[in-house]
């Protein structure tokens, strides 16, 4: 009994084998192993995300957003003359020749930027932007051109206003330049070359720049933001897009950005813009001196403990300084209580003052403090002295 079991189960098993050595050769996918195939590289794939979030925490497009429909591109034209040939001033040269030497004119264009900060259609823009200009033309973000009239300006700290005539216009937010720090991010937002209006970011990198030669009065806020021929009178504003200065000017050697602009801090404009708004012209105090810095030669020289300080090295005949008793050689060292560190310092100061009101200098006269009171007059339009006051 058991062998003839044990013979089935060896006819079954050689039968089976049997098969499955024909199926293995003849249809051998029957019986082949499905196994995943191996991936190269393990990828990490990140969540979909939905339309309208932002794909990272860098973005800056909503202060972009928020800005860029309140700074314009602008377009300026005035008529040149060429210069008039010296020989027309002959009667005989001008009996063979004629008139084909006489004067010709052209009309040389600009470009530059703006920022409309107020509904109303007033525009913060640069002077040398507008200067001289016989016809300025406004392009808005959305396309739409208009005429310009021009305000007022102030070429001692290179600002100007405009104003356009039209409804519903998008204003900037003023920001506060006083909250800046070094290492804050900024953009710039302007019409770089005239190929529109463009963004760029940056940094601050410095803050009160002065000494450049730039302006007379000069307060910059220094930014490795690219801006270029075009960017003036453009916004820097920040994360936020609130506006913190008006772009000016480029340190460059080629014409291009080498990430070295200066922007006039917004607290600045805002005082200057208001002036030209309400007055026409910005109104200054001025004394009638002129000052330098203190080097450590002088220092010694003058047996003083710091470098800190005007020296007054001229005073204007007949001018406020004079009539209080000031002279050459004397070191203003405070204004009104404020000290003085140097002369854009004092210029500032003094720059600040009411014309017609009386105010109190403090100097050192042969290493005494005096105190002076002087009547601030009004500061010349046509002041261009190195560092008048």
């Amino acid at each position: 009994m058991a062998y003839r079991i044990w013979l089935v189960f060896a006819q079954t098993a050689t039968i089976l084998l049997a098969t499955f050595f024909v199926v293995s050769t003849l249809r051998p996918e029957w019986v082949s192993i499905q196994t995943e195939k191996p991936r190269v590289v393990e990828l990490k794939q990140a969540p979909a995300t939905a339309q309208g979030e932002a794909r990272h925490s860098g973005s800056f497009r909503e202060a972009v957003s928020r800005a860029q429909p309140a700074v314009v591109n602008i377009f300026t034209s005035k008529q040149v003359k060429a210069p008039r040939h010296p020989l027309m001033d002959d009667p005989l040269f001008r009996h063979f020749f004629g008139e084909q030497f006489r004067e010709n004119s052209q009309r040389a264009s600009s470009l530059g930027s703006g920022v409309i900060v107020s509904s109303s259609g007033y525009i913060l823009t640069n002077h040398h932007v507008v200067e001289a200009a016989d016809e300025i033309e406004i392009a808005l973000a959305d396309g739409k051109k208009l005429s310009a009239r021009s305000v007022g300006s102030d070429p001692e700290t290179d600002l100007a206003v405009l104003q356009i005539q039209t409804d519903n216009l998008p204003a900037i937010t003023f920001g506060n330049d006083g909250g800046l720090s070094v290492g804050d991010v900024v953009l710039a937002i302007g019409n770089p070359f005239g190929v529109g209006q463009t963004v760029t970011m940056g940094i601050v990198s410095a803050l009160g720049r002065s000494h450049l030669g730039i302006n007379t009065f000069e307060n910059f806020i220094q930014t490795d933001a690219a801006i270029n021929p075009g960017n003036s009178g453009g916004a820097l504003i920040d994360v936020n897009g609130n506006l913190v200065g008006i772009n000016t000017a480029i340190y460059s050697r080629s014409g291009g950005s080498l990430g070295i602009g200066f922007a006039i801090p917004v607290s600045s404009a805002r005082q200057v813009m208001e002036q030209i708004i309400s007055k026409g012209s910005v109104t200054r105090g001025w004394i009638g001196v002129e000052a330098q810095e203190i080097s450590v030669e002088l220092a010694e020289s003058f047996k003083l403990q710091s470098t800190s300080g005007a020296l007054i090295s001229g005073v204007v005949r007949g001018g406020p300084a004079e009539r209080a008793g000031i002279k050459p050689g004397d070191i203003l060292v405070g204004v009104d209580g404020k000290p003085v560190s140097d002369p854009s310092s004092m210029l500032n100061l003094i720059a600040a003052l009411q014309p017609g009101k009386v105010a109190k200098l403090r100097l050192l006269r042969n290493q005494k403090t005096e105190d002076f009171s002087v009547e601030v007059g009004l500061r010349p339009s046509n002041v261009r002295q190195r560092r008048p006051g």
